[in-house]
């Protein structure tokens, strides 16, 4: 019987030394400016172990993926995606016809769909009910397929405002949404939704510092939040050691969010020069979601798509946000990858990439604003964003060159999620 132990105890600690070595005929690392050629990354459980140059000769138990045709790189991060939702023509109609079971089982199919375009981490910036933190706690479980959620929850909005829940429904149809909800009025309000979301399992908060576009209210760009009510979240948010996104179109809103010490401007519409240098001061990150911005401006042609009062702000706003992305490349304002899916579509996340590369962004730039850029936003540089030693193996390959010819980027063939390999 000793002997018998000593050999099942002998063979499981063989298994435990047996490493994955990925062959990579170009590496982007996430931090150098230049692809490494003929690497070697060495994969310990879900940990990177090292980057070694050419092709090592594996032990006896290693395991080998060869991607000697491919461009490998970290897994893609998107910074600003709706998991529980997906637009389309009858969308408004769900929050009279949905369950909250509705919102969760589409959010894991979107999820899946997510991971396997590449994106291994992304942000949600607001849901329904709270799904995508049941959702974050179900992938981290195993149970479903997906990438790593850092959840908002319910986005916070003041009364009337992009992401009060009760816009466009006539008056006593539905009770008149709280804090808890998402719906402030007031610095001591602000303070309670924060710690709400504290109290609900939530990431990083997300506010709508402007008017929207796909909500039901006539403006899309004027300011929402007062000064008072700014500082009040984001002092709360910090005693909770959450980040602050700020979704903002209009001037006056996104220069009050900036001032207050957001760390995040969604969309950006209305960015003037004078807010991109209070951004680059003040180090808040541009997520340009540009995406978008078109896909908003081509449904606006569809006639009976949106409703009227949407069309009008989906014409204008949509077309304008490649141009200050444009600017904002040229200013050196800090970027990270977002595309708002859940307007447009799940899985399509990486055409994103195209349309930065278009208005001006290099090649490589945008793929490191995926990367090491985003995991400083989320602040988890420490452990993911460039393939590193010691960071969690989250590593995706897209066949081709993705520095000369950018949309293979929407081709991802192979995706790896802590050291699990889920598409090859």
């Amino acid at each position: 019987m000793r002997q018998l132990v000593l050999v099942v105890c002998l063979g499981w600690g063989a298994s435990l030394e047996a490493k994955t070595l990925i062959y990579a005929k170009s590496l982007i690392d996430g931090r150098s400016r230049e692809a490494r050629e003929q690497v070697t990354i060495l994969i310990q459980g879900d940990r990177i172990e090292g980057v070694e140059a050419g092709y090592l000769t594996p032990g006896r138990d290693d395991k080998v993926i060869d991607l000697r045709q491919s461009t490998v790189m970290p897994g893609l991060m998107d910074m600003h995606v709706h998991l529980s939702t997906e637009f389309h023509g009858k969308s408004y109609m769900e929050r009279y016809t949905f369950q909250t079971a509705d919102y969760a089982l589409r959010a894991a199919v979107h999820a899946e769909r997510t991971l396997m375009a590449g994106f291994t981490t992304v942000r949600d910036l607001g849901d329904t009910d709270n799904v995508t933190i049941s959702l974050r706690s179900m992938i981290d479980k195993g149970i479903y397929k997906g990438p790593r959620i850092y959840s908002a929850g319910k986005s916070i909005a003041t009364t009337g405002g992009h992401a009060d829940p009760t816009n466009g429904a006539r008056r006593g149809l539905l009770p008149d949404p709280t804090p808890e909800q998402g719906v402030i009025n007031g610095p001591d309000e602000a303070r309670k939704a924060v710690r709400q979301r504290y109290k609900d399992g939530a990431d990083l908060i997300k506010i709508t510092a402007t008017g929207g576009v796909l909500s039901e209210a006539r403006s899309g760009q004027n300011a929402q939040f007062t000064d008072e009510e700014l500082a009040a979240i984001i002092a709360t948010a910090r005693d909770y050691g959450f980040t602050v996104a700020a979704h903002a179109h209009g001037t006056e809103g996104m220069k009050r969010a900036v001032k207050a010490g957001v760390d995040s401007i969604e969309h950006g519409t209305y960015m003037t020069d004078d807010i991109m240098g209070l951004m680059k001061s003040r180090g808040t990150y541009f997520v340009p979601t540009l995406i978008a911005g078109a896909w908003v401006a081509e449904k606006s042609k569809v006639p009976d798509f949106f409703p009227e009062l949407v069309r009008v702000k989906a014409a204008t706003i949509g077309p304008k946000i490649a141009d200050t992305f444009a600017k904002a490349v040229r200013s050196g304002v800090k970027i990270a990858f977002g595309t708002d899916s859940g307007v447009s579509e799940h899985g399509r996340n990486a055409e994103e990439f195209g349309l930065m590369v278009k208005a001006g962004m290099k090649p490589m730039a945008a793929i490191q604003a995926a990367t090491v850029s985003s995991a400083q936003l989320l602040k988890i540089d420490d452990k993911l964003g460039s393939i590193e030693k010691g960071k969690l193996a989250d590593i995706v390959a897209v066949a081709g060159n993705p520095l000369q010819d950018i949309e293979v980027m929407r081709q991802v063939h192979f995706v790896m999620k802590g050291g699990q390999v889920y598409k090859q």
